[in-house]
């Protein structure tokens, strides 16, 4: 009886060491690379803050006060071909469509607002407390962002907040977090002035990879005083094509994700 008490403690010992050795293990997050698949052209004064996709054209936000802007871009060319200025007081910030209206948050004047996808005309607004940064959706709720480490999850019907995840990589919060697209599952978010994308878990919040988009713009095509950083993501689902741009930047680029180039 002693030597299988005694066994029975080492096997308890053992397996009590077991999650202690798992917490004391360093977890790393993977980096992936990207490959530009096509570029085209983008409006160089666009300070874009939000971008999605849809039928056939980019959707485009602008922000800057006096300059804030909800666009319809064609893909091929860059060119406008219908949108709406934001009144002179608002700093346009992410947007997202849901069914046949467009949704868009502002930064700081906590106010949201809600247009017609197809005219551009003003159906509502909406209050929410703190910033507004980025914006996108799943098949039941919307995603939104505010600078911080959190996302919030809100009723695409009543824009009421749900509820809110913690964003983490490797254990330790990712603030900053920025512009949002929903990926095959994923949220995809730009870490504001980085170079990166999270690859976030929007049931856990954790970050499962990073994409390291360095040297995306190429050099010659930055303009000093004026070019400004990584911003805007868009998904096309049916082509499984993703688009990246910048504030400023003159090319919006279509990349293909994968193992990052030594």
């Amino acid at each position: 009886m002693q030597i299988i008490t005694r066994a029975r403690r080492a096997c308890a010992v053992l397996v009590a060491a077991w999650p202690l050795a798992a917490a004391a293990a360093p977890m790393t997050v993977p980096t992936w690379g990207y490959t530009v698949v096509h570029a085209y052209p983008h409006d160089p004064g666009a300070f874009t803050e939000g971008l999605f996709y849809q039928d056939g054209y980019l959707y485009e936000s602008t922000g800057l006060e006096g300059h804030s802007s909800v666009r319809k871009v064609r893909l091929e060319s860059g060119k406008v071909v219908d949108g709406t200025k934001l009144p002179a007081d608002l700093f346009g910030e992410g947007i997202t469509a849901w069914g046949d209206r467009l949704i868009g948050l502002t930064w700081k004047t906590q106010v949201g607002y809600v247009l017609d996808l197809q005219s551009f005309k003003v159906r509502s607004q909406f209050n929410y407390p703190g910033e507004g940064w980025g914006l996108t959706h799943d098949d039941r709720e919307l995603i939104m962002s505010d600078g911080s480490a959190e996302l919030r999850f809100l009723d695409p019907s009543t824009l009421h907040e749900l509820r809110r995840v913690k964003v983490t990589a490797a254990g330790k919060p990712v603030t900053q977090i920025n512009e949002l697209e929903w990926v095959e599952g994923e949220v995809y978010a730009n870490i504001w002035q980085t170079d990166r994308i999270a690859r976030i878990d929007p049931k856990t919040g954790d970050v499962l990879g990073w994409i390291d988009l360095a040297g995306l713009l190429p050099k010659a095509d930055f303009v000093p005083n004026h070019t400004d950083v990584l911003n805007g993501i868009a998904y096309d689902a049916a082509g499984r094509r993703l688009f990246v741009t910048g504030k400023l930047w003159p090319k919006l680029f279509e990349i293909k994700v994968g193992p990052k180039k030594k």
